[in-house]
């Protein structure tokens, strides 16, 4: 499976306890991200949230503008929560003046399903938020390409509205659909010939869908004489990794079991079966996460290429099961000892 271009990055959306500053957090992260550039890292991407209880980023282009000043390389990637909550033109405007202010650098995702709180928060009937994002997306697009618009569908009153200048990116900002289980991401994609990215990639029901969305992906897109290929497919799942299997399994007892109950509650996804005496072993024998050696995750990145028939890139879902030590040193293993092994960089 080695691949020249094969990239890797995180999904920076960790856990974090009520009691925590919210300060020192966002600096913890920029001094992450900080980190993950060093060691050679392609990608960050920043989930934004408004509810959940535990997100903090209710701002993702705000944290990225902040970011692209003590970085240089690494692309910056926005999560944005549902485009069915957001206007187009607010966010076009938004879009183009983050593609200037880090040369380039950004990478856009869209999340048409997002936690089960957000659309009824915002006055969305969740019933009709699909065709709603939909629109939105077919809205955003073609402002991102200069077009002046009039639109009173699905909600958005817009009349004669252009952003003042397009975006640094040719071209076109690299925007990408965020995929959970359901098969909708992959429609919205293939429709408009945009990248996927599967965060549910590791878990059991979303590892089993990964081929049958991207057969939908594909035929959505031979449909609307869209152009896509493998490496726009970007694959997502946790791992915690140290010299030895037990050294991690010892490490993770740090903060597992809190990400855990955060994760069942905002997804309301069970993952483990209640009471659990030993949830990492579960975790490790269902697929869903990699808590033990770079070679584990050698072997976890080739099964979602088995699985899949190839992607472009792979997606560490951050936590905090460990503590900062432990979880700084994971990130440089990775880079040091996994890595290579997809990039043809050994010594």
């Amino acid at each position: 499976m080695s691949r020249l271009n094969f990239k890797f990055g995180i999904i920076l959306d960790p856990f974090r306890a009520w009691d925590e500053n919210p300060a020192a957090v966002l600096a913890h992260d920029q001094e992450l991200i900080e980190l993950l550039e060093k060691c050679g890292y392609h990608y960050i991407w920043r989930n934004e949230q408004h509810s959940g209880g535990h997100g903090i980023t209710s701002s993702s282009d705000a944290f990225a503008d902040t970011i692209a000043r003590s970085t240089g390389t690494i692309r910056l990637g926005n999560l944005v929560s549902n485009q069915s909550l957001q206007y187009p033109f607010s966010l076009a405007r938004r879009i183009t003046q983050l593609d200037h202010l880090t040369h380039g650098r950004l990478a856009f995702c869209i999340d048409p399903g997002p936690l089960p709180s957000e659309p009824s928060e915002s006055g969305i009937d969740p019933i009709n938020q699909l065709d709603r994002a939909t629109e939105a997306i077919k809205l955003l697009m073609s402002m991102l390409k200069g077009e002046q618009l009039s639109n009173v569908n699905n909600g958005f009153d817009i009349n004669e509205a252009q952003t003042q200048f397009q975006p640094y990116s040719k071209p076109m900002v690299d925007l990408i659909v965020a995929s959970h289980l359901s098969p909708a991401a992959a429609r919205i994609a293939g429709i408009f010939g945009l990248g996927l990215l599967s965060i549910n990639a590791t878990s059991p029901g979303g590892f089993n869908a990964l081929a049958s969305n991207w057969e939908i992906y594909e035929r959505k897109a031979a449909e609307h004489n869209q152009v896509i290929d493998r490496s726009k497919w970007s694959l997502a799942g946790p791992v915690h990794i140290a010299e030895t299997r037990r050294k991690a399994l010892d490490n993770v007892r740090y903060g597992l079991v809190s990400w855990i109950n955060h994760y069942q509650e905002t997804t309301r996804l069970p993952i483990i079966p209640d009471n659990s005496k030993d949830p990492a072993r579960i975790l490790v024998e269902n697929g869903l996460a990699v808590i033990g050696t770079p070679t584990d995750a050698i072997a976890q990145i080739k099964r979602l290429d088995r699985q899949t028939g190839g992607y472009g890139c792979f997606l560490q879902m951050a936590h905090n099961w460990a503590d900062w030590d432990q979880t700084r040193k994971s990130y440089e293993l990775f880079a040091e000892k996994v890595v290579p092994a997809f990039q043809d960089h050994k010594i």
